[in-house]
């Protein structure tokens, strides 16, 4: 008689066939496991939270190195070509100390208000999209309204300034280019309403970019176009130097009595001038009102105020290096008679190339600068036209 096969059940009856526990074995080892795993695969609490925060929003992606290019666009702006004059005001004691000191003021602030992003648990509490949400979270009350005030009319300054600058620079192209072909015998007046007319253009088209988590490579280009005027603005500054083989200026600033472009100076208009000079290095540094909308792109793990933080502190270091040189540089190339714009200090068409090059980076800069300082102001007058 043939061996019973393996593969067969091991009685059979007339009524079910018994199970073998080689069978049971193998269904409880292997395919339970299977089971489960098929479970895990269409679980959508798990891709919920692969897709979206604790808040129920889409998944931050900001990192260190976007929220760094965003601070670096919104800090850096043309104001550091007036560093020189603000120096030249205050002279080699007061004007590289004053920038330090702004510096460090702007970090132990602006590090102070990364913790507000999140109300009560800095992991895991309320987040504050907005620096008015932050505002009302932790002060509440009339504060929120003053606040908010501040910041909007902050904001629409800027953005006027902003506008202004980039269509000076524009000019400023144009009129090196026709003194060059003229050989500086035409004056080469122009308007600058077309200009500006064309970077509100420019800014329309931009702003319909939703958020600050859409215009990340726009703060990287800015980013890289205001290192590249202000590095323009170093090296001619350097050649100046070079070229006349020492250090201009004076340890108090410009004195009483130096004839000026503007005329002579006199003491009031000396107090009047430093003060000018306190607020342009203070506003060099300003970018607060727009840090939470920043912080709020961050992605976390690690929790969103330790990147910020490290953010934080490489931007201004890195704006504070570049401050220096620019002023500096800037104060010792021309002295007292350092202009308002560093740019515009060395004729409209020697090298005109160059400063072609150093005017257009200005003006892309400002472009992102711009969108970067006004997209909170653009989403409120959208939210005013829905709810109105």
């Amino acid at each position: 008689m043939l061996p019973r096969s393996r593969t067969m059940p091991s009685r059979i009856h007339h009524g079910p066939v018994e199970e073998r526990a080689d069978i049971r074995h193998y269904l409880q080892v292997e395919v339970q496991p299977k089971a489960e795993k098929e479970s895990e695969a269409i679980d959508p609490q798990a891709n919920y939270s692969k897709c979206f925060d604790d808040d129920g929003r889409l998944k931050r992606t900001g990192t260190f190195w976007t929220a760094t290019s965003h601070i670096i666009t919104a800090v850096i702006g043309s104001g550091v070509l007036s560093l020189a004059w603000a120096i030249a005001q205050l002279g080699w004691v007061a004007g590289p100390a004053v920038l330090v000191l702004f510096a460090f003021v702007n970090l132990y602030t602006s590090n102070l208000l990364c913790e507000c992003y999140r109300s009560g648990d800095p992991i895991t509490g309320q987040r504050n999209y907005t620096y008015m949400e932050a505002v009302k979270a932790h002060l509440g009350g009339w504060k929120v309204k003053l606040c908010g005030w501040i910041q909007y009319l902050n904001l629409f300054g800027v953005a006027i300034g902003y506008t202004i600058a980039a269509s000076v620079s524009m000019m400023a192209i144009k009129r090196s280019n026709c003194f060059h072909k003229s050989g500086g015998k035409d004056p080469c007046h122009m308007s600058s309403n077309g200009y500006m007319i064309s970077f509100g253009i420019a800014e329309v088209i931009f702003s319909q970019i939703p958020d600050f988590s859409h215009v990340w490579w726009l703060s990287i280009v800015a980013a890289i176009m205001s290192f590249t005027y202000s590095t323009v603005g170093l090296g001619l500054g350097i050649g100046k130097v070079a070229e006349h083989g020492r250090f201009d200026g004076s340890l108090m600033g410009i004195s009483i009595g130096t004839v000026t472009n503007a005329g002579t100076v006199t003491g009031m208009q000396k107090i009047w001038r430093t003060l000018q000079a306190l607020g342009a290095i203070a506003f060099a540094y300003s970018y607060s009102v727009i840090l939470i909308e920043i912080q709020d792109t961050v992605k976390s793990p690690p929790a969103e105020y330790k990147t910020m933080k490290k953010a934080t502190l490489f931007s201004i270091t890195v704006t504070t290096v570049f401050y220096l040189l620019c002023g500096c540089m800037g104060y010792a190339a021309f002295g007292d008679l350092a202009p308002g714009n560093l740019l515009t200090g060395f004729g409209f068409y020697n090298p005109y190339w160059l400063l072609d090059i150093a005017n257009l980076a200005v003006v892309v800069h400002l472009v992102g600068a711009y969108q970067v300082c006004s997209v909170k102001l653009l989403i409120l007058v959208r939210t005013s036209c829905r709810t109105h």
